[in-house]
């Protein structure tokens, strides 16, 4: 399966319209110019629930690019992914979108006829500026209308970082305006529907859990690529959970109770896989810091080979759930949430206002008892606090009318890594207590470098417990 980064611009341009001159992008520039008929068939579910991912898969045919396409989300634009053309839709491609199919079945959705006049600006090395296509499309979607339209397309090559400003200026010149829509297929499909918010705040909470739902949409989709978002997806799952916690009282319980349950869930099968990916790092960069001569015996492959052990056996278990009926009907219902969001009548600004400084004074309390009493169930209790004092900042800084917002931020984000930190030298101080014992029996080695790492790792724990009384003494400071 072949992978190409696509960044594209889409404008707007009248059924007269003349591409202008391209000759002047770039000095000792030359042009190549084409003209292809293209065919392209889309395929979605009924609700269109791929385009509400920013998700396209469609079958094309034409001179050059006949084949099945599938474009996913990337952060500079979209991965676009190639298999060759066949009748049957490509079960790896299937597989890919599967968590955002939500169970339902792929159909054809729209037919869409491009006659494309492509002009390629190759640099004097032969390497692409970019690529202008001047498009005259019509399409037929599945229900039988029919739309015609004119278009430019602009494609960037592989190191051109945003549209020549020449070109922008001599598209508008010649009455060009960008698109208001991302793809042709936006264009001709209905479009997705927005959740009806009356108040600032209700925008505020609405934004907040669906950015939260995006990242983690994308983080299944990335996952079943092969690729490792999962310390993204867990954030933002997290932060889900949280936001259900802090403003539970605004939302309607009903709705959410199960949810809270089901995030959680999902939330500990991505944390199993990230702690033993964090450790594997942590720990290797801490025996590589020792002087060679204190380590005794195969002390960097034991920690490795048994930490990737049931790293494995964690990822298998998350591929596992994702497979599972529960995670698709968490997923559906996080979906369903996007437009329509489980409010529990109208939200007023000042209600999460007060939520937030609930939720932040409920951090320093467990933070000072924690700081007082120097356990550590109570210094892991004070950074979940933390966690949800600062994501509830995050939610309602935008909202406006909160001063402590923006500090709130950044005092309980450090709070939190600081913590964090102490948590992580605690985890790998079990660890390696363990494996020390294990170690200490096994021929041709003994745990006196595990004692050492041990004793290293409570020691930044103890580090880290004191930052964190540091910070909250100078917050105000």
């Amino acid at each position: 399966m072949e992978e190409a980064l696509e960044r594209e611009t889409k404008w707007e341009v009248d059924g007269v319209f003349t591409l202008p001159a391209l000759d002047n992008l770039v000095s000792g520039s030359r042009i190549e110019e084409t003209s292809v008929e293209l065919t392209s068939t889309y395929f979605d579910t009924p609700e269109l629930d791929l385009l509400a991912h920013n998700l396209t898969l469609r079958r094309r045919e034409g001179t050059d690019e006949s084949g099945w396409q599938l474009k996913v989300p990337h952060p500079s634009g979209r991965t676009e992914l190639h298999a060759p053309l066949s009748t049957e839709l490509p079960h790896e491609f299937v597989e890919v979108v599967a968590g955002a199919l939500l169970g339902k079945q792929l159909h054809a959705v729209a037919t869409i006829r491009t006659l494309r006049h492509r002009h390629r600006v190759l640099g004097p090395d032969g390497e692409l500026i970019v690529e202008v296509d001047d498009d005259i499309v019509d399409t037929t979607a599945a229900g039988g209308s029919s739309v015609a339209w004119h278009e430019v397309e602009v494609e960037l090559g592989p190191r051109i970082d945003a549209v020549p400003a020449a070109l922008v200026d001599s598209l508008a010149e010649a009455g060009a305006r960008r698109s208001e829509f991302p793809s042709k297929l936006s264009r001709v499909l209905p479009a997705q529907p927005e959740p009806v918010t009356d108040t600032g705040a209700e925008r505020a909470i609405c934004a907040y859990l669906s950015a939260q739902i995006d990242m983690i949409f994308a983080g299944d989709v990335a996952l079943r690529r092969g690729e490792d978002p999962i310390h993204d997806t867990r954030v933002a799952t997290r932060r889900l959970r949280s936001t259900l916690r802090v403003f539970g009282r605004l939302l309607d319980r009903c709705a959410i109770s199960a949810v809270e349950d089901e995030l959680r869930w999902y939330a500990g099968v991505l944390g199993d896989v990230r702690d033993c990916h964090v450790q594997r790092r942590r720990l290797a960069d801490q025996v590589n810091k020792l002087p060679p001569e204190l380590v005794l015996g195969p002390v960097a492959a034991r920690i490795d080979a048994t930490l990737l052990a049931r790293q494995a056996s964690s990822r298998n278990a998350l591929t596992e759930a994702m497979d599972s009926t529960r995670y698709l009907e968490l997923l559906a219902t996080l979906h369903t949430w996007q437009s329509h969001p489980p409010f529990n009548g109208r939200l007023r600004r000042r209600e999460l206002v007060q939520r937030a400084r609930a939720a932040a004074r409920k951090a320093d309390r467990r933070l000072a008892t924690a700081l007082h009493n120097q356990r550590h169930e109570s210094l892991h209790r004070a950074r979940k606090a933390a966690k949800r004092a600062r994501y509830a900042a995050e939610l309602v800084e935008p909202a406006g009318k909160c001063r402590q917002a923006k500090p709130n931020i950044k005092y309980y984000k450090k709070i939190q890594s600081v913590l964090g930190d102490y948590n992580d030298g605690i985890v790998s101080s079990r660890f390696l207590w363990r494996t020390a014992t294990t170690a200490g029996t096994a021929a041709g080695e003994n745990g006196f470098t595990y004692g050492l790492l041990y004793a290293n790792e409570l020691h930044a724990a103890d580090d880290a417990r004191r930052r964190a009384a540091t910070i909250a003494a100078n917050r105000y400071s």
